[in-house]
């Protein structure tokens, strides 16, 4: 006897596979345990179909004619909307490389035919109780007004709170699911996830030095989560600057500085290497004709009050 798969409403799943004996199988069974079932064919079908209704979960054949189901899968997770869906690949190829495929495209799981339906089942269970809770969590974000936003390995965005969502498209001039980030920013998060666990430093936009990334850790199998932070923006005026031969960067460090923050601090507001910011230290130091950063910071206050 199957096992009913409890909801407050029928969950929806689409089954991909183009044999129609594994479509006939899964459809009794996804529908005697209360599911409303979708089938498409091939892959092209299933996007047609998704462009009309977002399914709870897609059970996916991997080895398909035209488009295969890891090229599927790839092209649905490319829809913000379908980032939380999970997919689980059906496939008679047991390989390590076929799994990997499957997990690298996006899928959370995947079961081997021929299919047993009772496992099936249980994994669907707990794929959309995940996914429930990953709901729920996000929403707890959005209320919470935390600047919080995910991207996959490629840097594409996958969800935002409405928060994040802002500032994106504040600093960037672009919407949220359009957001990509920048070669520098994809090197620096990979630096960061390599660190598991350990404080990362903070990055920026080469063009934005106020909009600030910080990773947080990874969330789900080609996810990981980003908080976004809006420095103060602060700089000594460009006038006193050029006066003093300092660069806009020296100059950048020294405001910094007279608000009290520490080299470790600088560094990480302005996306640098505590190295860095003492190479500058020691340029600004010599151009000021000074020696410590105490009187460094008494003459960019006495400027910032000047020009006030």
């Amino acid at each position: 006897m199957l096992m009913s798969i409890e909801s407050k409403k029928r969950d929806v799943a689409l089954v991909v596979d183009d044999s129609p004996e594994t479509l006939r199988l899964l459809t009794d069974a996804l529908d005697g345990a209360g599911m409303t079932v979708m089938v498409a064919l091939d892959g092209a079908a299933a996007m047609r179909i998704i462009d009309q209704i977002t399914p709870d979960i897609i059970l996916l054949d991997a080895v398909m004619p035209g488009i295969d189901g890891f090229e599927t899968c790839r092209r649905l997770k490319r829809d913000a909307g379908l980032a939380n869906v999970p997919v689980i690949f059906m496939t008679g190829l047991a390989e390590t490389e076929h799994i990997v495929r499957g997990l690298e495209a996006g899928g959370v799981d995947y079961v081997t035919k021929p299919i047993v339906i009772e496992e099936m089942l249980a994994r669907i269970r707990v794929h959309l109780g995940n996914a429930r809770l990953t709901q729920s969590a996000r929403a707890a974000l959005d209320v919470s007004g935390r600047f919080l936003f995910a991207v996959n390995r490629q840097g594409s965005v996958l969800w935002a709170t409405p928060q994040a969502q802002k500032l994106l498209s504040d600093h960037h001039g672009a919407q949220a699911d359009e957001f990509v980030l920048p070669p520098a920013l994809l090197q620096w998060l990979e630096q960061a996830k390599a660190k598991s666990g350990s404080k990362s430093q903070a990055a920026s936009l080469p063009d934005n030095p106020q909009l600030r990334f910080y990773y947080m850790g990874e969330t789900a199998p080609n996810e990981f989560l980003l908080r976004l932070s809006k420095e103060a923006g602060t700089a000594l005026p460009p006038e006193f600057t050029s006066e003093l031969g300092l660069t806009t960067r020296e100059g950048e460090v020294l405001a910094w500085l007279s608000k009290g923050k520490t080299n470790r601090d600088i560094a990480q507001i302005l996306g640098l290497s505590p190295r860095t910011v003492d190479k500058h230290l020691e340029q600004i130091y010599a151009k000021l004709g000074v020696e410590n950063r105490t009187a460094a910071a008494a003459i960019a206050a006495n400027a910032t009050r000047r020009n006030s």
